[in-house]
């Protein structure tokens, strides 16, 4: 069962963090390239400020972005800003994200995304704690995937394995950190292949973070997976 109030303590705590290391930030670091390919800190930033306007709008009834383009837009025009008011943004929007998930609601009702995708609104709080947390570690300011929550790594690879569920070009796969396991990818009678490792490169991997070197295998080779 998700506990929203739970994820809800959890986003803040990694914002707090998040918040931390961009204040301990220069206003040359903005430009400076992130861990995301084509994209500056400044970018990164922009990014988590803008996302969490458009979960405002999720948990609002509202489509999540106008359009694809404008989310684009609106990164590309924010990411140059000097680090004070992108520091600044990123609490004022947090601030709002947490006043809308104050406003009474039913949180089992169902939300609509991206692209068409639909997900309850207890799960929002999650959504939102994946995006601070992973987008700290692209920063590349000395927070890695090492450093993030055990509760969240677990939940991540959960959700990630979920999601590469069934997908026609995944192998069937099974995951494990050598005491926990998923499954992923396509239904078959037998796993065609295993992957094992330690949870922060298991989740590197799911999430486009890491080459899954790290990673070991038997009985074949690591899946390569679909674009998040």
């Amino acid at each position: 069962m998700i506990d929203h109030a739970h994820d809800l303590a959890a986003v803040q705590n990694a914002t707090d963090r998040l918040l931390s290391a961009v204040a301990a930030l220069d206003n040359a670091a903005v430009a400076r390239p992130s861990r995301l390919p084509g994209w500056t800190v400044g970018h990164v930033l922009s990014h988590l400020a803008r996302n969490a306007d458009a979960l405002v709008n999720v948990l609002d009834g509202r489509p999540m972005y106008a359009s694809a383009e404008a989310r684009d837009s609106d990164i590309e025009r924010d990411a140059p800003r000097p680090l004070d008011v992108q520091l600044e943004d990123l609490r004022s929007s947090h601030a709002a994200f947490r006043a809308q998930t104050e406003v009474p609601a039913d949180w089992t009702r169902t939300v609509e995304l991206r692209n068409g995708v639909t997900d309850t609104a207890d799960r929002v709080p999650f959504r939102r704690w994946a995006e601070v947390e992973l987008h700290h570690v692209d920063l590349g300011a000395g927070y890695e995937l090492e450093d993030l929550p055990e509760e969240f790594t677990e939940r991540e690879i959960d959700f990630l394995a979920d999601r590469f569920l069934g997908s026609p070009d995944v192998p069937a796969t099974r995951i494990t950190d050598g005491t926990r396991a998923w499954r992923t990818g396509r239904q078959a009678p037998q796993t065609e292949v295993t992957v094992q490792g330690r949870p922060a490169d298991l989740l590197g991997w799911l999430c486009g973070r890491r080459d899954g070197t790290a990673l070991e295998l038997s009985g074949g080779e690591l899946p390569k997976l679909p674009p998040l």
